[in-house]
């Protein structure tokens, strides 16, 4: 017999509905329950409704299949499932403790924090049996005993209060009495406001899996990723209503599905942390852990043995992530991006650069372009053994399938494997080294096999240039674009030795990258200086989301506007200095039904002075078109996010919020969308200013 969620369970009297008086002042209306979680931290606990949709469909399952043995209902956008029957709620797709589920009819005031706690659903019924009969026959004061001996009065229907027991009283077996302060009763979500929050879109247009940096703590409040990318998924949401308002009516687009992929925990069960603590200083505890916790993973991914575990770690969870996605979202069809904090979007970087595009992509005419490509190793093997004077060993080279590339992956123990007497064994490994620090270069390919089938679909070759020689592991998927918060790749690289990247590089199965990063960011770095070393010229300026530059930037141009007008024209009408204050840089955006008057607005005032510099910081740039290479497609890849005022004052002080803002700066999340609803061919309501 299905329920739905108005009516009331069947352990209520059945003669309550007719009530005995027709007057509709004592006419009982069954209580519309709502469905919680209890979510513990740190010994706190409170209880979160769920969605109103989520609500519903619990409220439908459990009316529909209350004798089913276990229902799964999944809830939160799939990331949670429920099972009605043990009232639990899950966490799919990483480790969480479970939490207990309540369908929630009643509620009294906490002690702490004066938040509504719900009472269980068994007394919840109790309590409105009671209230259905003092409604129907209009008798109050009702007084009820709760499990814990606690008494609940019933005054009327606006007023009812829950009394503590008076401590010790039952130990002499006393019965409990009404003492303490009372503590509010209210029946029902709706009288308790509760914050119940909106729902999800169905619809998962594109998944993006994000890797954290070093330590387990994410954020200036040592939050765990999984905190941090529920925040990001928060401000996806709002940023979609925001901007997307026309795509959303459309019914074009869903959302975007944000997972977190933690690689920190699987590190620290190797038992290095038992290690460590044994040869750590009993001084400074506190910093020594915190470091032990953070900058170790840096050393960690910098050692070969604990890189193979951090790549694979990484790579095996966002496959295992994956394939569990598509399995409970089978009509999924969008695309995967990627995107990594800090260290994280190093490994990323690094595990990119070793991916082999598919089969598809590198047998175009395969044995024609393989076998030209052996013949092409061959022959640039034999000029550098010719420039050696070495060209009696040709054919060990040529009956071990060695080419340039291969060549250079060669530590001395192959060349002795391969049979080269010590002599020549220098001189390929002095050529080797000499070479290596003037190549233009960048990919790392561990093992010589897999540098020949690099190879054999790329017409450059590349140098491998990892510090950790690792054995990196391939994704399921090809990534659409991937994102860099916050990142060293830029430092990583040099220090590795690369002193340039070949502008013709792009990452193997990824054509997009974009290196996002916050001006005092202490451990960010930018990448496009390193292809385009000849050139200086400034980062991209993330477009504010709200439209405008951040009024203190604008302020602080606008100064510099106004003195230069005053400058030039120092009779001329302060109308004209005022309005060059006042001007809005980034016009285009401030309304989006005043587009025409806009425009004029924009005309009327660029007549009376046009100058080439009053285009806003970020669109300056633009003006002469850089090229930045293909590891973007040809766009830009360095974007900066613009300060907020109070940061401009103590940049040391926010160097560390620098690094772990990105999580709910709305900027880099519109930037985000921006970019992977574009490969849609879906775009913002309105142009941002200064974007490409």
């Amino acid at each position: 017999s299905t329920m739905s969620a108005g009516e009331q369970p069947p352990a209520r009297p059945p003669a309550a509905p007719e009530p005995p008086e027709p007057d509709p002042a004592h006419r009982y209306e069954a209580v519309a329950p709502h469905w919680f979680y209890r979510k513990v931290t740190d010994t706190r606990e409170r209880w979160v409704p769920f969605s109103g949709q989520d609500s519903a469909r619990l409220e439908e399952a459990h009316g529909a299949g209350r004798d089913k043995e276990d229902l799964v209902v999944p809830t939160s956008g799939g990331r949670y499932d429920v099972h009605l029957k043990k009232r639990q709620r899950v966490a799919v797709y990483w480790e969480e403790e479970v939490s207990e589920v309540r369908r929630c009819t009643w509620f009294y005031k906490g002690d702490k924090d004066n938040k509504y706690i719900p009472y269980s659903e068994a007394f919840s019924e109790e309590l409105e049996e009671a209230y259905m009969v003092a409604v129907t026959l209009d008798e109050w004061k009702k007084k009820l005993e709760s499990p814990s001996r606690e008494i609940i009065i019933l005054h009327n229907p606006k007023l009812m209060v829950h009394y503590h027991p008076a401590a010790a009283s039952d130990d002499w077996g006393s019965t409990p009495t009404e003492q303490g302060r009372p503590r509010t009763v209210k029946r029902g979500v709706e009288n308790i406001a509760a914050e119940i929050p909106n729902g999800e879109p169905l619809q998962i247009d594109h998944l993006v899996f994000v890797v954290h940096g070093i330590g387990p703590a994410c954020d200036i409040r040592f939050r765990s990723i999984v905190q941090c990318v529920n925040d990001f998924r928060a401000v996806s949401l709002s940023m979609l209503q925001a901007h997307f308002r026309r795509a959303q009516e459309q019914q074009q687009i869903g959302r975007v599905e944000f997972l977190p992929v933690n690689w920190h925990s699987s590190l620290h069960s190797t038992g290095v942390d038992v290690d460590l603590e044994r040869i750590t200083l009993p001084s400074i505890n506190r910093l020594r852990h915190f470091i032990n916790d953070t900058i170790l993973d840096v050393f960690f991914y910098n050692s070969p043995t604990y890189c193979q575990t951090i790549v694979d770690t990484v790579a095996s969870e966002m496959n295992r992530l994956y394939q569990l996605f598509l399995q409970r979202n089978p009509l999924f069809s969008g695309g995967v991006s990627i995107a990594g904090h800090s260290l994280g979007s190093l490994i990323l970087f690094d595990l990119l650069t070793n991916q082999r595009a598919a089969p598809e992509e590198a047998e175009h005419g395969a044995e024609g372009s393989s076998t030209a490509a052996s013949n092409r190793g061959v022959e640039e093997i034999k000029e550098i053994l010719q420039e050696l004077e070495l060209s009696e060993y040709c054919g060990v080279f040529e009956k071990e399938e060695m080419d340039r590339q291969a060549l250079f992956l060669c530590t001395e123990k192959n060349l002795k494997e391969m049979g080269i007497p010590l002599g020549p064994r220098m001189k390929i490994l002095h050529y080797i080294s000499s070479k290596t620090e003037t190549q233009v270069c960048l990919l790392h390919v561990p093992c010589p096999s897999r540098a020949r089938r690099s190879l054999s679909h790329e017409a450059k070759p590349h140098l491998p240039l990892s510090q950790v020689s690792a054995n990196y592991p391939q994704l399921n998927y090809k990534p659409t674009i991937f994102f860099a918060f916050g990142s060293p790749i830029g430092m990583f690289l040099t220090v590795r030795g690369v002193k340039r990247i070949n502008p013709d590089y792009s990452l193997p199965t990824c054509k997009g990258f974009f290196n996002i990063f916050h001006p005092f960011d202490p451990v960010a770095y930018r990448i496009e200086p390193m292809i385009v070393p000849e050139l200086e010229f400034e980062p991209m300026l993330l477009p504010h989301h709200k439209g405008r530059k951040r009024m203190h930037l604008e302020l602080k141009e606008g100064l510099t506007r106004m003195s230069v007008d005053l400058k030039n024209n120092l009779l001329g009408s302060l109308r004209v200095a005022w309005q060059s204050f006042t001007r809005a840089p980034l016009l285009a955006v401030e309304a989006a039904g005043a587009d025409a008057e806009v425009e004029a607005e924009a005309g009327a005032e660029k007549q009376p002075d046009t100058k080439p510099d009053e285009a806003p910081a970020a669109a300056k740039e633009e003006a002469p078109p850089i090229n930045v290479g293909r590891l973007n497609g040809g766009n830009r890849i360095d974007y900066v996010l613009q300060e907020k005022p109070i940061e401009s004052f103590n940049e040391y002080l926010f160097a560390l919020q620098g690094h772990l803002c990105y999580w709910e700066s709305e900027d880099t999340v519109l930037l985000v969308l921006k970019e992977i609803y574009q490969t849609q061919g879906i775009t913002l309501d309105q142009p941002l200013p200064g974007s490409q």
